[in-house]
C-alpha cells in the first residue's frame, strides 16, 4: 500500500506539499497540485484517516441512532440526513437503538470511541448514563435530539408538530360525526407518544367530549402490539380510531379482519405517516403526513452548523425547529358519505 513518502517521491514534492493538497491546508500551485494529484492516481494511495483526524480533530462523519430503522419511516429520515452531511462533506454511522436504552449507551460509547463530530439522536425513554452525559460534555462534541425531545441531552432538537396533526386528524372524524373515537399510541413515557396523545384530547375538548381513558392503548410503534391494542380496543365498540403509526395500523387492520368488521363501513381510521404505496390500499389510508426527509435535512443541517466555524453566529443557547405536518384525506375516515350511517 502506498504511503504519503511514496506520493511525495513520485510527484517529486515535499511531504509538506503533499498534505497541502491532501488535506487542503495551504495553497499549492496548479502545476505541483497535478503533480501530486496524478502520483496519487497512478500508486492508488488512500490517505490515512484516522492520522488525519488525529491532525485535524475532526473525522468528518456524524453518528446517528434512530429507534427502529425497520419502521418504514426511518428509511426517508436516514435519507434527509445523508443527503445534507454528504453534501457537507461528512459520512454518516448509523444505529438502531429498539428503543432498548442499553442499546442506546452501548452505541452512544462507540460512537464517542470513534471520535465522531456530532450526534444525532431519537432518544429512547429514560436518562443518559452519567459516563455518557460526562464524556459528551467534555469533548463538546454537538448533539442534535431529533424527533423526540428529553431533557436527559442538551444541545438544538428538530421536531415535528405532533399535536398538531393529531389535532387535526380528531377534529377531522368528529367533523364527520363519530364521537367515541379510540386511540392506538407508540412508545409510552416518550415525547412523540406524549404530544400525539395531548392533541387528541385538546381536540375531544373543544368538541365537548369528555375523554375516556379506556379508549386509549399503547401499540409500541410496532405490528404486533398494534395488533394486541386493536382486539383490546375493538372490544369497547369505538365508531373510530386514530393510530399513531403505519406499523400500529397493519396490526390494526389483522384486529379488523378477526372481528370481521370492515373500514370505514363500521369503523373510522386515520393513521400517522404517509407513503406512495397508500394509493394502493383498499380503503386509501388518511394520514397525517410527517415530513421525514425533511427531518433528516433540518437535523443535519442543525448538527453541522455546531460543528462547523459558524457556530460562533448562532445563538448559544438551544434551538427547537418545529416542522408542520398534513393531513392527507383518503377513504378509511369515511369522508365521502360526509357523515356516517346511523349517526
Amino acid at each position: 500500500m502506498a504511503t504519503i513518502y511514496d506520493v511525495a517521491r513520485e510527484a517529486q514534492v515535499s511531504l509538506a506539499t503533499v498534505s497541502a493538497v491532501i488535506n487542503a491546508s495551504a495553497y499549492v500551485s496548479p502545476g505541483l497540485k497535478n503533480r501530486v494529484t496524478s502520483a496519487i492516481r497512478k500508486l492508488e494511495y488512500q490517505p490515512n484517516l484516522l492520522a488525519r483526524s488525529l491532525a485535524t480533530q475532526q473525522t468528518r462523519t456524524l453518528g446517528m441512532i434512530a429507534p427502529n430503522i425497520a419502521n418504514p419511516f426511518w428509511p426517508e429520515v436516514v435519507r434527509g440526513v445523508e443527503d445534507g452531511a454528504h453534501a457537507a462533506g461528512y459520512t454518516l454511522l448509523l444505529a438502531s437503538s429498539d428503543d432498548d436504552r442499553a442499546k442506546e449507551s452501548l452505541y452512544l460509547r462507540m460512537f464517542l470511541a470513534k471520535r465522531v463530530d456530532g450526534l444525532l439522536l431519537c432518544k429512547t425513554a429514560g436518562g443518559l448514563d452519567a459516563d455518557i452525559a460526562a464524556r459528551i460534555r467534555t469533548t463538546r462534541t454537538p448533539l442534535v435530539q431529533m424527533m423526540r425531545s428529553s431533557r436527559a441531552c442538551a444541545g438544538d432538537r428538530v421536531l415535528v408538530d405532533e399535536e398538531g396533526g393529531s389535532y387535526e386528524a380528531v377534529a377531522h372524524l368528529l367533523r364527520l360525526g363519530y364521537r367515541r373515537i379510540a386511540m392506538i399510541n407508540g412508545v409510552s413515557h416518550v415525547s412523540t407518544s406524549r404530544n400525539r396523545l395531548k392533541g387528541y384530547r385538546s381536540a375531544l375538548k373543544d368538541a365537548g367530549i369528555p375523554f375516556d381513558p379506556s379508549l386509549i392503548a399503547d401499540g409500541e410503534f410496532r405490528v404486533d402490539p398494534g395488533y394486541d391494542a386493536g382486539i383490546r380496543l375493538l372490544k369497547k365498540k369505538p365508531d373510530a380510531v386514530f393510530i399513531g403509526n403505519y406499523l400500529m395500523t397493519v396490526g390494526f387492520m389483522r384486529a379488523l379482519r378477526q372481528y370481521q368488521l370492515r373500514c370505514p363501513d363500521d369503523i373510522g381510521i386515520v393513521t400517522c405517516d404517509d407513503y406512495p404505496w397508500l394509493d394502493e390500499f383498499h380503503p386509501r389510508l388518511t394520514t397525517v403526513n410527517l415530513p421525514k426527509y425533511e427531518l433528516g435535512q433540518a437535523a443535519a443541517r442543525a448538527l453541522i452548523a455546531r460543528i462547523e466555524p459558524e457556530e460562533a453566529r448562532l445563538p448559544r443557547r438551544s434551538r427547537v425547529i418545529v416542522l408542520k405536518t398534513t393531513l392527507c384525506l383518503r377513504e378509511s375516515c369515511g369522508y365521502e358519505r360526509g357523515r356516517p350511517k346511523g349517526r
